[in-house]
């Protein structure tokens, strides 16, 4: 039987939930620097094309790291990213993809390229992810909703800031260019609505809602 969601079904101007993990669930990001260099990627795919060539920088937990690379691919016009949350073993990105199959181009980039990074600085070699990553169609706005509730709620029981993600630029912690917030924030009053949103929520409460759009367990 084949692993949910690897088999995709693309289409233009779409939501998607992207996720993958570690090969046997082994942890993909060591120390910071990993969720940095992961980050920057990010950054430099989707946001604009620079006239020059800038210092890549990422900041965690107010700890600035120099990026090292050049701009290899840029996503800018195609993908925009609505949330995101990186875990030790595992990634969730929502996005929406303008063009059939940017994500595909867009994934295979990322995916490959933190692979080298990663097993360079780690001294490894092979496959990191388990497999292909995965992609599923967001087919209505509930679930597209409950779906950012879902991936910022992957550090529970921890601080939901406690991890990298895109739930800083939600409340206001952060400002980053390249997270696009206000699709989610519009159906809300104010951020701190959707904050009681997503902090009063339970994952096994929405499973009835997105239980074909999450990793398999």
């Amino acid at each position: 039987m084949p692993a949910k969601n690897i088999v995709k079904t693309y289409k233009p101007n779409s939501y998607y939930h992207l996720y993958n993990r570690g090969v046997d669930k082994r942890t993909i990001y060591q120390n910071k620097q990993d969720y940095a260099v992961f980050l920057s990627y990010l950054k430099e795919y989707l946001s604009p094309i620079p006239s020059k060539n800038p210092k890549r920088e990422i900041s965690i937990n107010e700890k600035t790291y120099q990026i090292k690379g050049y701009q290899c691919c840029n996503y800018n016009q195609n993908i925009i990213l609505i949330a995101y949350c990186l875990m030790p073993n595992h990634f969730h990105l929502l996005v929406k993809q303008e063009l059939n199959r940017d994500i595909q181009y867009f994934m295979k980039s990322l995916t490959a390229r933190y692979t080298t990074y990663f097993n360079k600085q780690h001294q490894r070699s092979g496959t990191l992810f388990e497999s292909a990553y995965k992609a599923v169609l967001v087919n209505t706005e509930e679930q597209f909703i409950h779906l950012s509730r879902y991936i910022h709620l992957n550090p529970h029981p921890k601080p939901l800031t406690s991890q990298p993600s895109s739930y800083s630029d939600y409340m206001k912690l952060k400002n980053t260019s390249w997270v696009h917030t206000q699709t989610i924030i519009n159906h809300f009053k104010t951020p701190l609505a959707y904050k009681n949103f997503v902090e009063d929520g339970k994952k096994d409460q929405l499973l009835p809602t997105i239980k074909s759009l999450i990793l398999d367990s």
